[in-house]
């Protein structure tokens, strides 16, 4: 008879499962006749042990396998007369009552995939992301490039500034006491970068060589350095040297020192315009998907299987100590990672990878061969040997699954762009490259 599956509640089933008692034994039986073939046991020649001793040494963990084996038999065949799909594994309870002596009964709780409906993608309101490659970004690109390869000329005379490399004597104190890091001799750093506190590079700013100034500077409230954070020390700086950033000429040894071979400056620009039009490609089209997925996500009106979500919470959890481990903290495996500060978004992880899967098998999206390959070409153009970048990709199996995953999403982000109501936006390159 076939076992009644039992609806708990949204996705929760239960079915109750039983295996006949002689069933195992008669298994149990056959397996320690085959163990005995081989067993070596102190005594005995092998093969010759009796049964009655090899039961009592291998007989229970055997009896635990055959067990669990015509269990999870009973289920799938339950299973497969019901036509559900199982997310995640079952939770499997024994039961007593009203269970005769030849017969092992359990109870089977589990979840089912819910029946994901794919939403009206007409009614989506999803945004695409533009940003214009002018003359204009390229010259901006050249000049930062120009200011990572500045060098500095000490200044006798000048009143530091934003882009000055200045070099100074500083000491801190906290209740007039000295605390751990507060004091560097010849320190050097650049006005302008944010590398010091915006207190502290105020305090150097328009300082010039042999002045002294002393501030005060309140940490904030979640600095690293916790014997300090939201503390308020005092400073005493002195400046050693006011050195004025000096850049490059643009020249043919400049463009050389960038990697073109010939020194040519337009060649140069127009390989930095490349560059500058292949990452606003990749970052908007990043944009562009964000607001796809974040429209398909909310239109996803459906239950999730929380046993999914809670192997994706496990991942993420898993991840993140994995993390801490490679920056060398300190009991990185005993950390305490709250698994409920992943639960909101490893929902959302899963609600929308049951969407998206529901739309590729209807709208066909299969990543194709030709647009994997032509994938994987594009990346390797951000390398010196293409070629070689291709062939790696091509060969190793897991590689190429990464880049199939991602062509699948840029069907699927394409799909919904062609049916959705789109709405164009112009984000300005600075905002886009994060420098704004």
């Amino acid at each position: 008879m076939q076992p009644v599956v039992e609806t708990l509640s949204g996705l929760e089933r239960r079915v109750d499962l039983a295996v006949s008692v002689a069933d195992v034994e008669k298994e149990v039986q056959a397996q320690l006749k085959r163990v005995a073939r081989t067993a070596k046991v102190p005594g005995f020649r092998p093969g010759k042990a009796p049964l009655a001793m090899l039961e009592r040494s291998h007989g229970p963990s055997i009896r635990y396998d055959v067990i669990n084996s015509q269990v999870g038999r009973a289920f799938e065949q339950a299973i497969d007369g019901a036509k559900l799909r199982v997310a995640g594994a079952p939770n499997l309870e024994p039961k007593t009552e009203g269970v005769t002596d030849d017969t092992l009964a359990f109870s089977a709780t589990f979840e089912v995939y819910p029946e994901v409906a794919v939403p009206d993608l007409s009614a989506l309101a999803v945004t695409r992301y533009e940003t214009p490659v002018t003359d204009a970004e390229v010259q901006q690109t050249l000049d930062v490039l120009r200011k990572q390869r500045a060098t500095f000329e000490a200044r006798a005379d000048r009143a530091s500034q934003d882009g000055d490399r200045v070099t100074l004597d500083f000491a801190g104190t906290i209740d007039g006491v000295p605390f751990e890091g507060g004091k560097a001799e010849d320190f050097p750093f650049v006005l302008g970068q944010g590398r010091m506190l915006p207190e502290f590079e105020e305090a150097a700013r328009g300082l010039k060589a042999g002045e002294t100034k002393v501030f005060e500077l309140k940490f904030p409230d979640d600095y690293q350095g916790v014997e300090v954070a939201g503390k308020t020390a005092e400073f005493t700086i002195t400046v050693k040297e006011v050195a004025e950033g000096v850049l490059p000429e643009l020249n043919s040894e400049f463009a050389k020192s960038l990697g073109q071979a010939e020194g040519d400056i337009e060649k140069l620009k127009a390989d930095i315009r490349s560059n500058i039009e292949r990452e606003v490609k990749t970052r908007s089209a990043g944009r562009t998907k964000s607001s796809v997925m974040d429209a398909l996500v909310e239109a996803a009106k459906f239950d999730v299987p929380k046993s999914l979500v809670d192997n994706d919470v496990q991942g993420r959890v898993a991840a993140a100590r994995e993390e801490l481990k490679q920056r060398g903290i300190p009991n990185a495996e005993s950390v305490p990672i709250p698994a409920e500060a992943f639960s909101t978004e490893s929902e959302r992880r899963v609600r929308l990878g049951l969407l998206v899967s529901e739309l590729v098998k209807e709208a066909q999206l299969q990543a194709k061969p030709e647009q994997v390959r032509a994938r994987i070409e594009e990346f390797a153009e951000n390398y010196e040997q293409p070629a070689q970048v291709v062939s790696y990709y091509l060969a190793d199996r897991q590689r190429r699954a990464e880049i199939e995953a991602i062509v699948l999403e840029d069907n699927v982000v394409a799909h919904v762009l062609d049916k959705a109501k789109v709405t164009e936006e112009k984000v300005p390159f600075d905002q886009l490259m994060g420098m704004a």
